[in-house]
């Protein structure tokens, strides 16, 4: 699905408590060796309850008929089994995730970022967003200077259902308006949806996997000043904490005084607040939720 922005490595991870888990790594590898290493190992997930129970020395045995059955050499794989050829890869795989406090099986680690399984959930669709947001992260650093806060700076947000235009406050928070600028001009925000509109509180975009987990690769420090959400139509910058802004904004629905000191405000709503309005309300932690409404570009106007 990722074609070549993707590569898949395999570690083991015998944990010692599975008494069967060292041999059957080596079985894997020794298939592997002979060009058969997923068919080794899916047939030994298949077969799982043939073998869990039964005692470790039985297990070469089993394993061997494997071997014969998936049409291996079956005398080489047999000499790799006696002669532990494997066993210091097998065990080097888990001295590798002791190292880095692995959990347990599976564990997913993406660009040496691990999976939240817990939060997540171990689905295909919670490691594809978690892949897909690895690849978004493009920037290494905050962006140049690409705004003077002493200009005026217009934003235009298109969606099929209408315009709707931010005046941002490039002197109030000239941080995160040149965050929020470069990452317009730079086609971050194009097709990006409204990932989550809760009515009566926030519409909130800028994450392209549409999770609510998905930024940039970098962060923008607060710039927390006098003004308020306590009206409908101010553009916040949404975090995860202190400091941690990156490329998802939200704007309110309804006035929030509640977020005052929260969140930095770069901007308020000057036309289009019947468009906002209008958004399809979204939950993205719902699987059923509606597919939302794309941002179509961000325009940056400066006058």
């Amino acid at each position: 699905m990722h074609g070549d922005n993707l590569r898949f490595v395999f570690r083991h991870f015998p944990l010692t408590y599975h008494d069967k888990a060292l041999i059957t790594a080596e079985a894997a590898e020794a298939a592997g060796a002979q060009g058969a290493f997923w068919e080794m190992h899916d047939l030994l997930y298949e077969r799982y309850m043939e073998w869990a129970q039964l005692p470790v020395e039985q297990m070469p045995e089993v394993l061997v008929g494997y071997a014969q059955e998936l049409g291996l050499d079956v005398d080489q794989f047999s000499s790799d089994l006696e002669n532990h050829t494997f066993q210091e890869k097998a065990e080097a795989g888990y001295d590798e995730a002791a190292a880095l406090q692995l959990p347990g099986t599976p564990t997913f680690l993406v660009n040496g970022r691990m999976y939240p399984a817990q939060q997540w959930g171990l689905s295909y669709r919670g490691v594809d967003a978690f892949v897909r947001l690895a690849l978004l992260e493009r920037y290494d650093d905050p962006p140049p200077q690409v705004i003077d806060p002493g200009r005026q700076y217009f934003a235009t947000i298109r969606t099929a259902k209408g315009d709707i235009v931010v005046e941002l406050y490039a002197d109030r928070a000239p941080v995160n308006v040149n965050s929020f600028v470069f990452l317009a001009r730079d086609g971050w925000y194009d097709g990006v949806t409204f990932h989550r509109v809760t009515p009566d509180f926030v519409a909130q975009a800028g994450d392209p996997t549409n999770t609510g987990a998905g930024n940039p690769g970098y962060q923008c420090d607060d710039e927390i000043t006098d003004l308020s959400f306590g009206q409908a139509g101010v553009v916040g910058i949404a975090n995860a904490g202190p400091n941690t802004g990156g490329g998802q904004f939200f704007i309110t629905l309804a006035p929030q005084p509640g977020l005052d000191g929260r969140y930095t405000i770069i901007g308020q709503v000057v036309e289009g607040l019947d468009v906002l309005q209008s958004l399809t309300p979204r939950d993205p932690s719902d699987p059923e939720a509606p597919p939302g409404d794309v941002i179509e570009t961000i325009l940056i106007k400066e006058r």
